[in-house]
């Protein structure tokens, strides 16, 4: 099973895979993480990304996805290929291809969870901060949504204490139906 959060940048999705994960992994679950890839880019990303760019980060998203899926029955994408694309198309670089691409990949996933932008973003010394630029991918990435009928479990940018536990319960009767619901009492 492949689970990926999407959302822009700055809403929780990477402190929220690692919560998922442990809860996942307290229930016995053999899984793997696939971390931004993004951060590790060796060329410009965020308002200054370019094709070239984004096109090493989707190659490398595919590639640790596969990596992952093809050693553990559970994985967790701290994004999806559809989430960074939208820098790509965010930037002016649209294209045909990754478009085609993208028909092929996103049905790999099995839950996409959509993180709300509910706060601003902060200074991590790799991602922007303007709340602008913030909106704007939030704005395409929902469009993306939208435009290809995709269904999400969207959490509720209100109850952000509650989304680690909302996931899990959304989880468990996909991944085991006979697991209880709640940790039963010694």
């Amino acid at each position: 099973m492949k689970i990926a959060l999407i959302g822009t940048h700055g809403v929780g999705k990477t402190t929220l895979c690692f919560e998922v994960a442990a809860r996942l992994k307290r229930r016995g679950f053999d899984l793997e993480l696939v971390r931004e890839v993004a951060r590790r880019c060796p060329l410009p990303i965020n308002e200054e990304t370019t094709a070239e760019a984004q096109a090493w980060i989707l190659h490398t998203q595919v590639a640790e996805e596969l990596a992952a899926s093809a050693h553990h029955e559970i994985v967790i994408a701290d994004r999806s290929v559809l989430d960074n694309y939208c820098y790509m198309v965010h930037a002016s670089c649209a294209s045909l291809l990754w478009e085609s691409f993208l028909d092929h990949w996103l049905p790999s996933y099995d839950f996409l969870i959509h993180v709300p932008l509910w706060s601003r973003p902060s200074y991590d010394g790799v991602r922007a901060i303007d709340p602008r630029f913030q909106r704007e991918i939030d704005d395409i990435l929902k469009g993306m949504l939208t435009a290809r009928g995709l269904k999400t479990l969207s959490l509720p940018a209100e109850a952000s204490s509650r989304w680690g536990a909302l996931i899990e319960e959304s989880l468990l009767g996909f991944l085991d139906p006979n697991l209880p619901l709640f940790e039963e009492e010694s």
